[in-house]
Parts: structure tokens; C-alpha cells; sequence
């Protein structure tokens, strides 16, 4: 598939560059036109190593071979992202004022557009009926998502996902039009609320330098809390051996056991409205760890006694306060007594909690994966709600149940 890739000046276009990777890996050939603002962000040569190709950008670098039609004419499907407010406008009003305008209007092949800017900005009038416009010639405008914007600011108007806009632009191509994740809850319907999330895997020690431990990332609980974030809440991360970032105004605990992580949520959790356990938490610990580093001697092998670790689900659960809406995550395997779905059910049934999230786990699967398939289920074990996408998308869907189950 032939693709023309449209950038404009806006600081999003970082995140191009790895749309424009995974369609050359998937084999496609990609012709890139940035605008002469985008260069300020994303530079020439960033384009020409990950295409292959040159990225023109003004109508006369290229005359003999008439790029400014043959680009448009030559594509299969357009992606235009990030399209800033000044692009809609221009687009919407048939300029070509450079060689991306030009391109657009030679061009017949679908168009995808991927709007990213302030919230002001994208709920402003003018830029509402452009999008207005373009859509009614058959453009297919993709809403921008909810979620952090440059500075401090959060609201509608951030870049989706590099792979969402992969995902649309192969559906458009298909010809089945776009198909993206859910759009994320309201904005603002989480303010005044508190939310307490844990996030990662804990660390039982069994010496000075060992520990049991498993793979979780904390990637989903990350996404759970500046999905609250983004909703309006005031969010709390509990955070066991999370080696990533979080967005301004999250409050954040670091903890290393399970002991430490059921005594920092349930101290979290006291005054919060909605209580996530997302962590991994270890379901054994060594009854005893050594103080320093436990040696080889000889052949023999080393026998270690493990106890269990505290219930921290449940145990929220049995403190929750009237109103409080506890979710837990339920990361499981099937195995010759049940399937996924089964173990999670009678999870759900013995820890009691509102919501379990139930997502299997293994080899690619789950832990560190940039995506993630859910089903929640109620206290009884019943389905009430799938959810299948970026982890963003998927923290956005359990919003939306734990949202509906609060008062």
C-alpha cells in the first residue's frame, strides 16, 4: 500500500514517527510531507532515515517531476497528523500554500485526519465548522483523545495513540471507515472525586539481594491514574517498582512488599471514592529473608518455606465505607480446571469487589504489552463489560464501570 504521511507544526509530531515506523515495517511504502512549521519539531532527516524517501516540503523543490500532484495522485490512503487548527482551516478552505495542500487537493484516495491541539482550541467555533466541512466531503476526521497536553494543561485535544491511528488509517484503507477505540469518558465527570490506584509488582526478599517478584510493568495502573487524572479526579498511586514517569498533580507512594502495599492503601483508601488494586502483589513470601547474600555451598540445592501474603483486595473490600467503589485486577492463565474467564469468575465471587478486571497473562501477553483485552465482571462473578485497546483506552472503560457504580 502506497501512503502519504501529511505532518503539521505541532509538538505531537513526535508521535508520527513511530506510525511512520510501524508502516514501513508492515511493509508499505510511505512518502512523508511535512509542513515547513513541523520541521521545528520532527526534523527532515528523522523522515527520510524511517521512509527511505526525501520529505519534500515546499511546491518548487521538486518541479521536473511535478510532486505536487503526483504525491496526491500516486497515494492509496492519507494520514494528516498531527493536524494542527491552522491546517484545518487551511485545508478546509482548498489553500495550497504548500506542497501538503497541493498534494491534498490532487489527491483522490481516502483522507485521514488527526487533529491535535489545545481544548480551546479544538472547541473553538471556527475550528468546530472546519471540521464540520472537511467531514462533510467525505474526510474522515479523527477526534482527538482526552489526556495531557503540552505544559500542565489536560483536556480534549491530545495526538490518540500512535497505534489507534495506525489501526484507523488500515480500517479507512479497508474500506470499512474508522474504527477506533471507544471514545474515553466525559470530561470532568470525576471532579471533586478521589481516586487510589496501585500500580506494578511487589518484591518479596528472600536475602540481601534476591526477592520473588513477577513481570508486571505498572503500565496499566500508570494509565489508571492519569486517566483519573485527565477526568477531573484527585489520584494517589501506590507504586511498587514502577520505573515510570507520572503526569503533574498525581500523588505517588512508593512501596516494595506486599505488607508495605497493603498498609499504604489502606491508609490511601480511607477517604477515597473509587479504590483500584491494579498491582501484581506477590501471593508468597519467604517465612524468613536473610540479612545478607544466602552463598552456594557445594551441589546442594536450596529448599525455601513460603507463607502467604496478606489478601490486600479483600481486605479493602471488608473496610470499604457506604459509597466507596473498590475494582480489582484479576491477571490470569488457563489451565486444565478452568479458563480464564472461569478463574476470574470465581475470583471475583470470593474477593467480593465491585468490579474485577480479568486479563490473561503470559508469554506477550498482559505484563509490559502496550495493549490490553479485559472483561469486568460483577461481585458475582457475571460479565458486565469488555474492553480491548491502548491501556489508556482499556483504564478509560474501567472508568466508565466504576464511574456508574459510585453513590
Amino acid at each position: 500500500m502506497r501512503v502519504l504521511l501529511g505532518v503539521t507544526g505541532g509538538i505531537a509530531a513526535y508521535k508520527v514517527a513511530l506510525v511512520l515506523r510501524r508502516l514501513v515495517e508492515d511493509g508499505h511504502s510511505v512518502r512523508v510531507v511535512p509542513t515547513a512549521s513541523s520541521l521545528n519539531f520532527v526534523g527532515r532527516a528523522t523522515w527520510e532515515a524511517l521512509s527511505g524517501h526525501p520529505a519534500p516540503t515546499e511546491t518548487f523543490e521538486d518541479v521536473p517531476s511535478v510532486a505536487h500532484v503526483r504525491l496526491g495522485q500516486a497515494a492509496d490512503v492519507v494520514l494528516v497528523a498531527p493536524a494542527t487548527a491552522d491546517f484545518l482551516a487551511s485545508m478546509a478552505a482548498g489553500s495550497a500554500r504548500d506542497l501538503l495542500g497541493n498534494a491534498l487537493l490532487a489527491t483522490e484516495a481516502p483522507v485521514v485526519v488527526a487533529p491535535a491541539m489545545h481544548t480551546e482550541m479544538w472547541n473553538d467555533a471556527a475550528t468546530l465548522a472546519n471540521v464540520a466541512t472537511l467531514r462533510s466531503r467525505g474526510v474522515h476526521v479523527i477526534d482527538p483523545a482526552v489526556g495531557r497536553l503540552t505544559g500542565p494543561d489536560s483536556g480534549p485535544g491530545r495526538l490518540p495513540e500512535p497505534e489507534a491511528l495506525v489501526e484507523a488509517l488500515y480500517s479507512v484503507a479497508s474500506g470499512a471507515g474508522l474504527a477506533l477505540d471507544a471514545p474515553s469518558g466525559p470530561w470532568g465527570d470525576l471532579a471533586g472525586r478521589r481516586l487510589v490506584v496501585s500500580a506494578g509488582g511487589t518484591r518479596e526478599p528472600i536475602d540481601a539481594v534476591r526477592f520473588l517478584g513477577n513481570r508486571s510493568s505498572g503500565l496499566q495502573g500508570f494509565a489508571l491514574a492519569e486517566a483519573a487524572r485527565e477526568r477531573g479526579a484527585s489520584v494517589t498511586v501506590v507504586a511498587a517498582h514502577v520505573a515510570l514517569p507520572l503526569g503533574e498533580g498525581i500523588a505517588r507512594v512508593e512501596v516494595s512488599t506486599a505488607d508495605e502495599l497493603d498498609a499504604a492503601m489502606r491508609d490511601a483508601a480511607a477517604d477515597a471514592d473509587i479504590v483500584i488494586m491494579a498491582a501484581a502483589v506477590a501471593d508468597y513470601r519467604p517465612a524468613s529473608a536473610a540479612a545478607t547474600k544466602l552463598k552456594k555451598s557445594g551441589d546442594a540445592g536450596l529448599t525455601l518455606e513460603l507463607v502467604q501474603t496478606a489478601d490486600v483486595l479483600a481486605g479493602l473490600v471488608a473496610a470499604r465505607r457506604p459509597g466507596q467503589v473498590v475494582v480489582g485486577f484479576a491477571a490470569e492463565t488457563g489451565d486444565d480446571s478452568g479458563s480464564v474467564i472461569e478463574h476470574g469468575a470465581a475470583k471475583a465471587r470470593r474477593k467480593g469487589a465491585d468490579l474485577l478486571v480479568v486479563n490473561e497473562v503470559g508469554e506477550g501477553l498482559g505484563f509490559g504489552a502496550a495493549s490490553n483485552t479485559v472483561v469486568m465482571l460483577d461481585s458475582s462473578g457475571s460479565p458486565v463489560g469488555e474492553a480491548s485497546g491502548s491501556k489508556l483506552a482499556v483504564a478509560h472503560a474501567v472508568l466508565d464501570a466504576a464511574a456508574a457504580r459510585l453513590d
